[in-house]
């Protein structure tokens, strides 16, 4: 029977009396009907009155078949995964709601508990009662959509229930990301991931949702929230007027985050610090962070809570990077305008990520449009870069290409160096990304990266060196609560030396390779609010070329060698689960067990026992075939984080993760260069394994303007690589005898400081950190400062910067970066000694000193184009000076015989300011 009453009819009904029984069995049986005529057929059959509107129900059709069953058992089972509940008033009637339920008497205590429970001043209160209902529909704005979602269940216990969906852009079936959420009568919010997907977690009653996004129409509803429910929005294109409007992504994640030691960079961050000759640069970005460090300027790679620079992990869309710099690490090798973001974990690193000790650097490009073509580029002193957004179907996929090069070599001709006077550098990059959203549960993205540099620092030699990446990542929503992702990638590095002196005989060419290939794959699962499940595995090929060199021509000397290429298997299989406690207690438990098998064919050599590892100790060797296993490695990997919300704007987090890397560089230089080699572990070389806990407070300030934290780490380390005093490295048979392998220690504690709104914004940073190493054996040879700690060449005690923006109008700021860091160790000639008629240098203790501490100052000034809409292209300007105080920075102390007098000279890489004019377009 159709409900022709009012609704408030049902308060009148709710007061008669109740059966006892109405538990009859029947028999009943139909097909291909609606909701509605089942209904009315079950009425007519069985002389009942049901009562509902049939507005409530959508037009799919059922079948079915029940022999003496319950009529409420049949109702149960009828209504089921609809928003329908129905309520028995006699054994002849029964009245079905819509989302909310009919209770025969009110809760216990109804009448002493506060109205302002668990709700703000402005919050309208709803009770689970029809005549409350419709109250609360009295009040509201006609205008304004009501939705109700869930079933309301009178056993639940929950203070919260989710709500969750997924936002579209309906021209073109997009996900939306970043798109702000707000429940503006509950102060809370959040913002969409790239799938477009959001989730809440809200009391039960009305909530008043809101969508923002520049460029989008926003989007009101006003929402009933009965039970945990799924609300998808398509939004449209919008025309706003040149307002100021203020959208923050994720604007509380300092204080919510679960997940220890984590930052993300946009890359539009970049556009307004001034950095060295106008080049945008995510990684000088990043060293500006609490915890990330570089061992000087110029140096190649970066220092992650006092790790190694080969503890570092850099993701391109799930390829490795192994050296993501161009120009002995002055620029970065990643093209800013296809680069969207950079997530960086440097506490406890999700489950998902193996491989490296200190850190990932998981780097995402820009989805691309599928609508419209868009490009922009710059013009800088050195560079040129140049983008396109292109689409390929409409509003489905995209193409996104990017390439940069640099023109010239005049800055080699500045540098504050004589010897680097007549060399030249120049280097390129491409990249190319595909992305294709197939349909609403499948979507693939691929992208290819090559970069090479090709430097000449003296007049004899040629050097090379060359990434390339490609990856191909499908993405699949089996439903809206468990999302896959498979991977897989193939990455190579490799570096060449071509010396061509005036003497033909030694001319030679020298080549090394490194190539991995991975296939990952791994599910998120939403099992329900309180658990957020990972799960997955990785599989991953290792081939290395060590070394080989060849004669250049036929009157060289130098003869052919080779050593043997390297191969490996590397896998891991791993679960995590994020588990919400309570409204403000929330943990993410993970374990990885990775596992290492080092693979021939290779001759492994065997040392006497109980001897220094030496090629006088060689004992025997071992040779292994194609493809045999020749050592296993492996074990647990713990990852542990847990936030505690003291208060909404406070919160407590802390976390513990074990590691192993099972790949290391060898070098015996002070800091990381383009030809170090990469080294697998084998027989004689042990992977590194390190310990790490991490402990901080967050807390954001004046409705999350400001952001504060501080944050401590203590790590400890094992099988930490380096290298005997005089070692060969290349080209060495038994490089096992070059390097030994000790224990490492690093702690200290991170502050930070962000404003990130109003006309002045940026940070302060400042860390400060201690990395030392020890290697300690009972062969002299095998010590280094006789078995004590020392601190490791990137110890860098004090670390400071101040990032700042100030925007006088809309069009023209002002920027700065200023950068202090304590001097990084060095090792000194402290005498000289004669032996056997022969005069020797006597050096001081490993790292026992220190050269001067690096200060730096760069101002920017940015010029934005008008913001006229009809435009062909958007411009704009940058003026900056790098190192504005003209500071002779030492890079690097070396020591030279002068007239049998030794003496200590400087090396600086940027020792006057550095102008420099970029400008930059968009269209």
């Amino acid at each position: 029977m159709k409900l022709k009453l009012p609704y408030y009819f049902l308060l009148f009904v709710s007061s008669l009396g109740f059966a006892q029984s109405g538990k009859n069995l029947i028999s009943f049986s139909f097909s291909d009907l609606r909701t509605p005529q089942i209904l009315d057929s079950i009425s007519k059959t069985n002389d009942l009155k049901i009562f509902y509107l049939e507005s409530w129900f959508d037009q799919n059709k059922h079948s079915g078949e029940y022999n003496n069953v319950s009529l409420d058992s049949l109702l149960e089972d009828l209504l089921d995964k609809s928003s329908i509940n129905y309520f028995r008033f006699n054994d002849s009637t029964y009245v079905l709601t819509q989302n909310n339920r009919i209770y025969e008497s009110l809760p216990p205590n109804f009448f002493q508990k506060s109205n302002s429970e668990n709700t703000s001043q402005n919050d309208k209160v709803i009770v689970s009662s029809p005549v409350f209902v419709a109250q609360a529909n009295d009040l509201e704005d006609r205008e304004i959509e009501t939705i109700r979602i869930g079933v309301e269940n009178p056993n639940s216990k929950k203070q919260t229930y989710k709500l969750s969906g997924y936002i579209i852009d309906e021209e073109s079936g997009r996900p939306v990301q970043d798109i702000a959420i707000l429940i503006t009568n509950r102060n809370r919010g959040t913002v969409t991931d790239e799938k477009g997907y959001y989730e809440l977690n809200l009391p039960q009653g009305i909530q008043e949702f809101k969508t923002q996004f520049i460029g989008m129409k926003p989007v009101r509803k006003r929402i009933i929230l009965y039970n945990d429910g799924e609300l998808n929005l398509n939004v449209k294109e919008g025309v706003e007027q040149l307002v100021e409007v203020v959208v923050e992504a994720d604007r509380y994640e300092n204080v919510e985050e679960v997940i220890t030691g984590t930052n993300r960079i946009d890359s539009e961050e970049s556009k307004d610090i001034p950095v060295v000759l106008g080049e945008r640069d995510i990684l000088q970005v990043a060293a500006t962070l609490p915890g990330i460090s570089r061992s000087g300027e110029g140096a190649i790679g970066l220092n992650v809570r006092g790790g190694k620079a080969d503890q570092n992990q850099f993701l391109l869309n799930s390829a490795i990077v192994y050296n993501p710099t161009h120009f002995f690490g002055i620029f970065q090798a990643l093209n800013p305008f296809v680069t969207d973001h950079v997530d960086i974990y440097k506490g406890s690193i999700p489950v998902e990520f193996g491989g490296r000790l200190s850190s990932v650097f998981d780097i995402k490009t820009v989805a691309g449009d599928t609508e419209k073509l868009k490009g922009q580029g710059s013009i800088g002193p050195v560079t040129a870069n140049l983008a396109f957004e292109i689409p390929v179907k409409e509003k489905r996929s995209s193409f996104v290409v990017g390439g940069r090069a640099t023109y010239s070599d005049w800055i080699l001709k500045a540098l504050d160096e004589e010897s680097l006077k007549n060399s030249e550098a120049n280097f390129y990059d491409f990249i190319g990304t595909y992305r294709d959203q197939i349909n609403e549960n499948n979507s693939i993205k691929a992208t290819g990266y090559y970069s090479k540099d090709r430097f000449t620092i003296t007049p004899d030699s040629l050097i090379n060196y060359s990434n390339r990446a490609f990856s191909i990542e499908w993405f699949h929503n089996f439903n809206d609560n468990n999302r896959a992702t498979v991977t897989l990638a193939n990455s190579r590095y490799a570096f060449n030396i071509n010396y061509d002196s005036d003497f033909n005989n030694q001319d030679f060419d020298y080549g090394y390779w490194v190539k991995e290939s991975e296939l990952r794959a791994w599910n998120e699962y939403r099992l329900n609010d309180k658990h957020r499940i990972k799960y997955g595995l990785s599989a991953k090929y290792y081939n290395m070329n060590p070394g080989s060199i060849e004669p250049n021509n036929s009157e060289s000397r130098i003869e052919s060698r080779k050593i043997n290429e390297e191969q490996a298997l590397e896998g891991g299989i791993f679960i995590s689960d994020e588990i919400k406690l309570t409204d403000n207690f929330t943990i993410d438990a993970g374990l990885r067990y990775s596992v290492f098998a080092a693979l021939g064919p290779s001759d492994q050599y065997n040392y006497e026992e109980d001897q220094p590892r030496n090629v006088g100790t060689i004992s025997d060797s071992t040779s292994y075939g194609g493809g045999e296993l020749m050592n296993r490695y492996g074990g647990p990997e713990v990852r542990f984080s847990a936030r505690y919300l003291i208060t909404p704007n406070l919160s407590l987090r802390g976390g513990y993760s074990n590691m192993y890397q099972y790949i290391h560089t060898l070098s015996n230089t002070t800091t990381i260069s383009p030809i170090d080699t990469w080294k697998l572990s084998d027989n004689n070389i042990r992977p590194q394994k390190q310990n790490q806990v991490s402990l901080g407070l967050f807390k954001n300030f004046d409705d999350a303007e400001y952001e504060v934290s501080l944050e401590g780490f203590y790590k400890w380390s094992k099988d930490v690589l380096d290298f005997k005093t005089g070692a060969r490295i290349l080209l060495n048979d038994h490089v096992e005898t070059e390097v030994i392998q000790g224990d490492g220690l690093a702690y200290g504690v991170e502050f930070m400081l962000q404003k990130k709104r109003g006309n002045l914004n940026g940070w302060f940073s400042y860390t400060y950190s201690r990395s030392k190493v020890r290697f300690d054996s009972q062969f002299p040879e095998e010590q280094i400062n006789n078995g004590e700690f020392f601190p490791s060449n990137y110890d860098r005690p004090h670390d400071i910067s101040l990032v700042a923006n100030y925007k006088f109008t809309r069009r023209y700021s002002l920027s700065l970066n200023f950068a202090y860091q304590t001097g990084r160790p060095i090792t000194y000639p402290i005498g000289q000694y004669y032996y056997n008629n022969a005069e020797y240098v006597f050096y001081s203790d490993r790292n026992k000193y220190r050269i001067p501490e690096n200060i730096r100052l760069d101002i920017g000034f940015n010029v934005e184009g008008n913001h006229k809409i009809k435009k062909l292209a958007h411009s704009f300007w940058t003026v900056s000076v790098y190192n504005v105080l003209g500071r002779n920075n030492p890079y690097s102390v070396y020591f030279v015989t002068d007239n049998g007098e030794l003496k200590a000279l400087q090396s600086s890489i940027f020792a006057v300011p550095i102008p420099t004019i970029t400008y930059n377009f968009k269209f």
